[in-house]
């Protein structure tokens, strides 16, 4: 009599296997009569099992599931004609993906042994995995509750992405259109990013490694200001590797912040929880984290405008009370609030020079990173096509910041006329004199004065040093 095991391509005759297992029990087999008690033909049995059956996977449906205070569960593998009991201990539960529950289809390994006690063989499993879309969402919820509460979900964990970033690091497949769509994007909303991709599968054995290591590599490098992570649409199953616990945990651990864009707006995946934020679309990602060159130009446009504004309303109310306190007012005052107010456009000059010195220095390098970036494509035809876009950028550039620079000029020119019109030394050009004593106190009234005190007095051209020979109205000399 033969019997074989073809579904594990296997071809063993049973005579050989048994007079195998009885040879390693240290009996002989004889074809004459042989007398087994229980015990021994159980261990036979059981060698038998154990050494053909150590590794094996087996399919089917779970029920009868219970889990023991343990931490042993203890289950039925079933199909339409046939049941094997299972058991998988504690030590190797803890790291199962997803825990077995009653009317889950899963795929299991292990090694086939015999319980003496009730002679019986079962199946001791070391690793399940889910099979079908119910066992996958099950396994989804299981991660999703487990790392929730250790607080990965958590919104005081999410960080804020940079508002102007200068370099995007991306983990996704070299080929497809997703890569295409993201630099596409990012080129027109922002030109001059610097753009990283690290290539990983995203979908097979290969992916979740390949994916862990493209966040570990960003992270541990601190190149990129933020990173995209994620591929594009699919089913539960292709999506699968992005719902993976070292996935999930390298995302959760980067150093720099990270966008996941997996799938489509109705896909979900646990990477979209735990990353600092979540994009409905790969597109979509590159939208966000890429500042839009146009509203920064008109953002900057913005803010010189209100300076100005604030400038002049500033100047407006000065020259307003000046006006009211006329030129009784005392002339230090005055010197005071014009040096404030030519150091302060002194300031805003150099500011806007700066400015204008920065958007330069900043437009040549983008110049020089789009060239170096062509160059390592060795793009020959985008080459061409974008020197001349840059070189006509530059061209229209100088004249404009010139053009700005000449009317702040003027505009600070007409500024200094305003401001020389209320100085103290326009009042003295008018036969005006300030009269001060020998410390550098000034004179307002005559009661402060007495004859023969000496007083310094400050004309238009020049000064004068004199002594007071009578006062009207003045104090008695010596008191």
């Amino acid at each position: 009599m033969r019997a074989s095991v073809s579904a594990f391509g296997l071809d063993c005759s049973l005579p050989f296997v048994y007079g195998r297992g009885l040879e390693q029990l240290g009996l002989t087999f004889a074809p004459e009569r042989r007398t087994f008690s229980v015990s021994e033909l159980t261990a036979v049995v059981r060698s038998l099992l154990e050494d053909v059956f150590d590794n094996v996977w087996v399919a089917g449906e779970v029920s009868n599931c219970r889990r023991a205070p343990s931490g042993h569960y203890y289950f039925t593998l079933k199909d339409e004609q046939a049941q094997l009991k299972c058991v998988c201990f504690r030590q190797n539960a803890m790291y199962l993906k997803v825990k077995p529950q009653d009317g889950l289809e899963v795929l299991c390994r292990g090694r086939i042994g015999v319980y003496e006690a009730r002679g019986e063989y079962q199946l001791y499993v070391e690793t399940i995995q889910p099979q079908g879309h119910g066992a996958l969402q099950l396994a989804f919820e299981q991660l999703k509750r487990k790392l929730a509460a250790e607080g990965l979900f958590d919104d005081e964990r999410k960080r804020p992405l940079p508002r102007l970033p200068r370099r995007i690091g991306i983990v996704t497949s070299p080929g497809g259109a997703v890569i295409a769509d993201m630099v596409r994007v990012l080129e027109r909303r922002c030109p001059g990013l610097h753009i990283r991709l690290y290539p990983a599968q995203v979908q097979g054995p290969n992916a979740v490694p390949e994916i862990v290591r493209g966040l570990e590599h960003f992270s541990e490098t601190g190149w990129p200001d933020v990173v995209i992570v994620g591929r594009g649409g699919g089913s539960l199953e292709d999506l699968w590797a992005f719902n993976e616990e070292p996935v999930v945990r390298a995302i959760a651990a980067s150093t720099v912040p990270v966008v996941s864009a997996v799938g489509h707006q109705t896909d979900f995946t646990i990477a979209d929880f735990v990353a600092d934020l979540r994009a409905p679309t790969p597109s979509a990602a590159a939208e966000i984290v890429a500042p839009d060159k146009a509203e920064l130009l008109a953002g900057l446009q913005g803010l010189e405008d209100r300076a100005r504004q604030a400038v002049r309303y500033r100047i407006a109310r000065l020259q307003k009370r000046l006006l009211e306190a006329g030129v009784e007012r005392p002339a230090a005052l005055l010197r005071h609030r014009l040096r404030d107010r030519w150091q302060r456009n002194d300031e805003l000059d150099l500011r806007l020079r700066e400015r204008m010195v920065g958007l330069l220095r900043r437009a040549e390098a983008r110049l020089r990173d789009r060239q170096h970036e062509l160059a390592e494509l060795d793009l020959r035809v985008q080459l061409a096509r974008r020197q001349s876009r840059l070189e006509g950028l530059a061209q229209r550039l100088e004249p404009a910041v010139r053009q700005r620079l000449e009317r702040a000029g003027r505009r600070l020119e007409v500024l200094d006329r305003e401001l020389h019109s209320l100085s103290p030394v326009a009042i003295l050009e008018r036969g005006y004199a300030i009269v001060s004593t020998g410390e550098g106190a000034i004179i307002r009234d005559a009661d402060r004065v007495a004859a023969d005190d000496r007083l310094h007095v400050r004309l238009h051209r020049g000064r004068l040093a004199v002594r007071v020979e009578a006062v009207d109205g003045g104090k008695e000399p010596g008191r």
